[in-house]
Formats: C-alpha cells, sequence, structure tokens
C-alpha cells in the first residue's frame, strides 16, 4: 500500500476529485480527514469509504473560515498525532467576468475559497510538518499558468496558489516538507452544477469559450486523483516545486 498508515487531509472531499481521492487514499492504507462545506455529499462519501473498510473521518466546514480550515489540521493531529499529507482541493468557478466587470462580491469569494482557504490550512500544516516532514498537494487548475481558462478572479488566484506553492516548497525543502502544484484541464466534476446561471458574463464566456473548444479531452476525476496519489506518496520524494499538467496536452495549444 503507497499510504499505509499515513495520516492525510483533504479538503472538497465530497464530490469530484477530491471524493476520488480519498477512495484511492483509504484504499492505499492512509488514515483520512475529509473536509467539506456540503455535510450531504461529505457524508455519503464517508459512509461509502467506511463501508469499504477504510479508515476515514469527515469534518464539514469553509476553507474560507481561518478557525474551520485549521479545524482540519487540528483534528488530523489530534486524532492520530502528527500529519503527513495534506491535499488543497477545494475551490470554486467563477462566472467568466474580464477585470473590466468582475464584481466585488466574485473577486473576494474566490480569492478566500481558492488561494486564502489554502494559505490557511498549508500554514497550519507546515507547523505540523517541521520536525517529521510531509507532502502537501495544490490541485491548482490550467488556469495557473493560462489566462484563457476562466474569468479574472478564477485566474488570479489559481496564479497565486501556483506562486504558494513554489514559495512553500522551497521555503521548507530543509524540513523535508515537499509541496506540488496539479494543473488538472477539463475534468467531469460538479463545479459549476450549483452556480446561478443568469450571473455568466456573455462576453467573457464568449472568450472562454473560444478556449475551451481546443480542449483535447475531459477527464475523470480518478485521473486527477492518481497523480495526487503518486505526489503524495514516497514514490515523489525528490519531486518539490513540480507543476504538473494532467489536460491531455491541453496547455501545449
Amino acid at each position: 500500500m503507497r499510504l499505509k498508515d499515513k495520516v492525510a487531509v483533504v479538503t472538497g472531499a465530497g464530490s469530484g476529485i477530491g471524493r476520488a481521492t480519498v477512495e484511492l487514499f483509504a484504499a492505499e492504507g492512509a488514515m483520512v480527514i475529509a473536509g467539506d462545506c456540503n455535510a450531504r455529499m461529505l457524508e455519503d462519501a464517508v459512509g461509502a469509504i467506511r463501508a469499504a473498510g477504510g479508515r476515514i473521518v469527515g469534518v464539514t466546514g469553509d476553507v474560507a473560515v481561518r478557525a474551520e480550515a485549521e479545524a482540519l489540521i487540528d483534528r488530523a493531529v489530534g486524532e492520530y498525532g502528527r500529519l503527513d499529507v495534506l491535499v488543497n482541493n477545494a475551490g470554486v468557478m467563477d462566472y467568466n467576468h474580464g477585470v473590466g466587470s468582475v464584481p466585488d462580491e466574485v473577486w473576494e469569494r474566490l480569492l478566500a475559497i481558492n488561494l486564502t482557504g489554502p494559505m490557511f490550512t498549508s500554514r497550519r500544516a507546515v507547523q505540523s510538518m517541521l520536525t517529521g516532514g510531509g507532502a502537501i498537494v495544490n490541485v491548482v487548475s490550467a488556469a495557473g499558468e493560462s489566462g484563457a481558462v476562466a474569468g479574472a478572479a478564477y485566474t488570479a488566484a489559481k496564479h497565486g496558489l501556483l506562486g504558494l506553492t513554489r514559495n512553500t516548497a522551497w521555503m521548507y525543502a530543509k524540513n523535508d516538507i515537499r509541496c506540488n502544484a496539479i494543473l488538472p484541464g477539463g475534468v467531469r466534476t460538479a463545479i459549476v452544477s450549483d452556480m446561478d446561471m443568469k450571473q455568466w458574463d456573455p462576453e467573457g464566456s464568449q472568450r472562454v469559450a473560444a478556449f475551451h473548444a481546443t480542449m483535447p479531452r475531459l477527464l475523470e476525476p480518478v485521473d486527477i486523483a492518481r497523480l495526487v496519489l503518486f505526489l503524495a506518496s514516497d514514490e515523489a520524494r525528490h519531486v518539490n516545486g513540480a507543476a504538473v499538467a494532467a489536460d491531455g496536452g491541453w496547455l501545449a495549444s
């Protein structure tokens, strides 16, 4: 087992990439703390994994709230005495607004969840990992390198998360803490399922659609989860500060 008896925290674990990740982690022997803001989806994921024999605890909370983000890390340390792996996966999409039309509330929400939340969890995790090392995997997006994937808010947040990844990797390399990023392309998830379609920006969406038309293929959540597993495992012990695209070649367009 590639994560036997490792303690792992995964955010956004109730669906999509996060759920595929906690399922894979549990199957590979990890003791998982799964976080999500959607209690119903989280309960469903936790129940299914426990029924399959996995070791998992669900914690409902919003990573954009400092106390709730830190509670995930504290629960892992309190439950198991340490933290070995953190996966920052929770994220939300914007409405494809360019900077000339992005509403304040959209900008602030996207930065809070997609960038400040991972900072909160990473800050707490690093404090716990300083003596024993560990691995942080940030699920970024192709928008971490491209300006054409989404709107200004999502793009800025994901560029920021990639910067946070690289800085964390450099700052704590001597403490045996690794931090890597995954840049998924299009993945079959429910990230836009609860969004208000009336808020989509028509002009921005038209520009984004031109780039999305070049997408080679749509990936499944497990495709990304397998890469998360590799970067979290000891097999990737010398991989640090990397930004790994998993997009079928989309960013090569």
